[in-house]
Parts: structure tokens; C-alpha cells; sequence
């Protein structure tokens, strides 16, 4: 269980809260659905879970409750922040890293992607996989597998080839947020918009793939912030919340 409890976060810049005492608890398999305003405090707080370091916890803890972990991966975790319990690990992130992170389950899908020049977008998601996966891939399997996921959402096979992100459309850059999220099946999956920037046949391509996902991987979590009305066609919320002034109202 992905565990928030009497979260307050503030910007780093000039100190001003932006989430205050929000707690929310995220089981295995549960879609949530944030709702609010713009300067709600939506995308701080899952940015914030994430570890963006634009943001810092005042008060609150964010953990990872009875969860299950190759060896290998736990190892990478620093000791202080892991307890072993009767049913897994139950750890406080509030002070990993973004790659640690990663490496304990969690994904956001950010709102505004990282162009990286220089870094081929292939390599980049060979390297991410095999670091996550238990059994590494050689270039040539991983390319066939690779290409097997992009056909999930309509990725555009050309852009495979390419740098990471570099001279991408909006839509091309969310494409590629889902593509990496197929990749590594994370537990608990963070959406920030993954929908903005994107035309009509994309949002539906992207939440297709996202479905398609769910049905595959049904233990996986989401924490979905979104504008797209029809999102329920294609996922069906347990819950929805709403934030106002950076508080969690429902």
C-alpha cells in the first residue's frame, strides 16, 4: 500500500505551502481520481511522491506498507529507511531518491516531459528496463519487445530511432511516458495530465494502452489527475477526490 499521511509540502523556492495535511492511503489495484482546480495542489502532491526536488515535505510521510521486493532491489534502498515485516517491506520515502524510487514501484507520468538531446530514446529504455527487470535483455530481444509494447498505443515506430523526447510533438511526448510505463509495470502509477497537449484520437490511443494495461496488470495502483470527461469509459475510479487550496476534500 502506497500510504500518505498528514502531508505538507511547501515549493523550495519561496517556501509558500501548497499541500496541506493531506492523507490518502492507495491499495494495490485501486484507481483514484484527483479532481480540482489549476493551483489546486494536485500536481505538487504526486510530484512531491515522486521526489521532484521543487518540493519539500514540511510535515508527513509518505510510505510503501507490506510490500514484496526482488533481493537485488532492496539492496539499492537505503537501510534506514527500510523495516522487513511478516508480510514484506514497509518503507519510508519521504528522503529517497527519484531512482530509488523508481526502482520500489512507483511512475509519473509527467505533465511536461524532458527533452535530452544526445540520449537515444532506445537505449534510454533498454537501460531503465534492465535495471528494473530481473532478467536483462541483449539489443536485439529487447527491440523486438520493445516494439511489441508500441504497438500498444499507435507509437510511431520512427521515433524509436530517435533522441530522447528531442523535437517531439506535445502528443509524441506523452506517447513516450505511457511507452516507458509498459516497459516497467510499476505498482502505483502517477497520471499528471498525461491527456493536455494531446488531440482527440491520441487521448483515446493513450487511455486505450493505459486499459489495455490495467486488465493485464490488476495488482498496479493509479493516481489519475486528468480533464478528459470520458476517462471512465476506458477506467473505472474506486474513488474520486477533489483538492482545493491543496487540501484533499473527499
Amino acid at each position: 500500500m502506497l500510504k500518505i499521511t498528514n502531508l505538507t509540502v511547501a515549493l523550495v523556492e519561496n517556501k509558500k505551502i501548497i499541500v496541506s495535511k493531506v492523507t490518502l492511503d492507495i491499495k494495490p489495484g485501486e484507481i483514484h481520481l484527483l479532481n480540482g482546480n489549476n493551483g489546486s495542489g494536485k500536481s505538487t502532491l504526486v510530484n512531491t511522491v515522486m521526489g521532484n526536488p521543487s518540493f519539500k515535505i514540511e510535515q508527513g510521510e509518505i510510505e510503501l506498507i507490506n510490500e514484496n521486493y526482488l533481493d537485488r532491489l532492496i539492496n539499492k534502498i537505503p537501510t534506514e529507511s527500510v523495516i522487513k515485516t511478516e508480510k514484506g517491506f514497509s518503507i519510508k520515502i519521504n528522503d529517497l531518491e527519484p531512482n530509488e524510487r523508481s526502482l520500489l514501484g512507483l511512475y509519473l507520468a509527467s505533465q511536461y516531459p524532458t527533452e535530452i538531446p544526445g540520449v537515444g530514446l532506445s537505449s534510454f529504455l533498454r537501460l531503465i528496463y534492465n535495471t528494473h527487470s530481473e532478467k536483462s535483455l541483449s539489443i536485439f530481444k529487447f527491440k523486438a519487445y520493445l516494439e511489441e509494447q508500441a504497438i500498444q498505443i499507435n507509437y510511431p515506430k520512427h521515433l524509436l530511432d530517435r533522441n530522447l523526447n528531442e523535437g517531439f510533438s506535445g502528443g509524441e511526448k506523452k506517447k513516450t511516458e505511457i511507452l516507458q510505463m509498459l516497459l516497467l509495470k510499476p505498482r502505483y502509477i502517477l497520471l499528471d495530465e498525461i491527456d493536455s497537449g494531446l488531440d482527440r484520437n491520441s487521448v483515446k490511443e493513450v487511455f486505450s494502452g493505459i486499459s489495455k494495461f490495467k486488465e493485464i496488470n490488476p495488482k498496479t495502483a493509479f493516481i489519475i489527475i486528468t480533464h478528459y470527461d470520458k476517462v471512465q469509459e476506458y477506467l473505472k475510479p474506486d474513488f474520486i477526490h477533489e483538492m482545493q487550496s491543496g487540501e484533499l476534500l473527499s
